[in-house]
């Protein structure tokens, strides 16, 4: 059974049920990539568990034929209130990739944010989808290669540029070190061969995996007078990217579009991004893969929106696994919000296939919320459809 067939409904019916299908598919060292977070994963587990927190507060007793779940981000207009975030390594969960998901992501009607750590250009990934592509950015390489590629970007047509602020290192993967990620993608000959026993027990993924050429080295990080990044090991290639406020100065300088600052948990680091005039803030903790036992990003969106004081839009991801999760977040002052895992388990588990089906659960977990909450749209979302505890505020 592949494609949409294998991810319809009874088979798949929640976010949830495409995690079993993602792992039976991918090696271990892939889906524990896509699955884990950094340390003990207490941010991980918190991102989810905190929506438990807010409940709601719906008007009963109100008829709605259908609910309107457009809203409008950065000037677009979108269909749904949600975006796919960046997720590294994509091309590794499936061939397809980045691809795949701006691809579902334009036919949903909604955008597409593309990573800097992508295994296809972004050239290839902005003509495969027909909504807005953004592009979030690392300065691996350093500012001539990160220069390079917001040229690029540019000129392909992407709008917005998102610049992840929380990576002053790479936050320590427990999983990643155990199932010997850093070796798949990296590795010699030498190295790999303990994981290729875990890689043979996946016979298809591997044949997509070798037609596919192996994992390519970073085609949008091209070094001056080097070519593309190769492979490396992350980690180092990431502690010497550390994003600053004066490099955020100048990627304001270099690049005339709107930019969105990711990796905000705090009001001051709030404030200090619209003081930089950037046009979105997204509350972000990286999906708990960065330093453990921050907030859940839910938890710390209050602060940020209150500090923000409408002056700029408030994105939210980290934690999204159903409509009830995108709703609250709009409830407590989110313009839209960014899902990674949602769809990546999708795409893991059948490709351009799963991403439409997670969209779609979504799109439908939506509607459903809304019209048992008696909200006619998701703008007219706010507080007073829920209960936040008073230790949030």
């Amino acid at each position: 059974m592949t494609g949409a067939r294998a991810v319809a409904s009874p088979r798949v019916v929640c976010i949830e049920d495409f995690r079993p299908l993602a792992r039976r598919r991918i090696p271990k060292a892939v889906f524990d990539y896509l699955d884990g977070g950094a340390e003990g994963e207490v941010t991980l587990r918190e991102n989810c568990r905190a929506f438990q927190d807010v409940t709601f507060r719906p008007r009963h007793a109100v008829a709605l034929a259908s609910c309107a779940l457009s809203t409008r981000v950065l000037g677009f207009d979108l269909a749904l209130p949600f975006l796919l975030a960046p997720v590294g390594y994509s091309r590794l969960m499936h061939p397809g990739g980045e691809v795949a998901a701006a691809r579902a992501a334009g036919a949903a009607g909604t955008a597409y944010i593309l990573s800097t750590i992508s295994g296809h250009k972004l050239e290839d990934v902005k003509a495969g989808s027909r909504g807005p592509v953004f592009y979030q950015l690392y300065l691996m390489g350093g500012r001539g290669a990160a220069e390079a590629a917001i040229e690029r970007a540019r000129v392909a047509g992407f709008s917005a540029l998102v610049v992840t602020i929380d990576t002053a290192v790479a936050g320590i993967r427990e999983r990643d070190y155990r199932n010997g990620m850093k070796e798949l993608i990296s590795g010699t000959v030498l190295e790999k061969i303990p994981y290729i026993p875990e890689l043979l027990r996946h016979p298809g993924w591997l044949l997509g995996y070798l037609r596919d050429g192996g994992l390519p080295g970073l085609p949008n990080v091209i070094i001056p007078g080097k070519g593309p990044m190769p492979l490396i090991d992350i980690n180092a290639a990431l502690a010497a990217a550390a994003v600053t406020w004066a490099d955020l100065r100048w990627i304001r300088e270099v690049w005339k579009g709107p930019i969105v600052v990711k990796g905000v948990l705090t009001g001051d680091d709030a404030r200090r991004a619209i003081d930089e005039g950037v046009a979105a803030i997204s509350v972000s903790n990286h999906g708990g893969r960065q330093l453990d036992c921050v907030p859940a990003s839910i938890r710390a969106l209050p602060e940020v929106v209150k500090a923000a004081r409408g002056q700029v839009e408030v994105l939210m991801d980290g934690g999204i696994r159903r409509g009830t999760d995108i709703v609250k977040a709009l409830c407590l002052g989110a313009r839209a919000v960014l899902c990674g895992r949602a769809y990546a388990y999708g795409l893991a588990a059948a490709g351009e296939a799963g991403v439409t089906r997670a969209i779609e659960i979504l799109r439908t977990d939506l509607e459903r919320t809304l019209r048992l909450l008696g909200c006619p749209a998701v703008t007219a979302l706010d507080r007073s459809y829920v209960n936040v505890p008073a230790a949030w505020d």
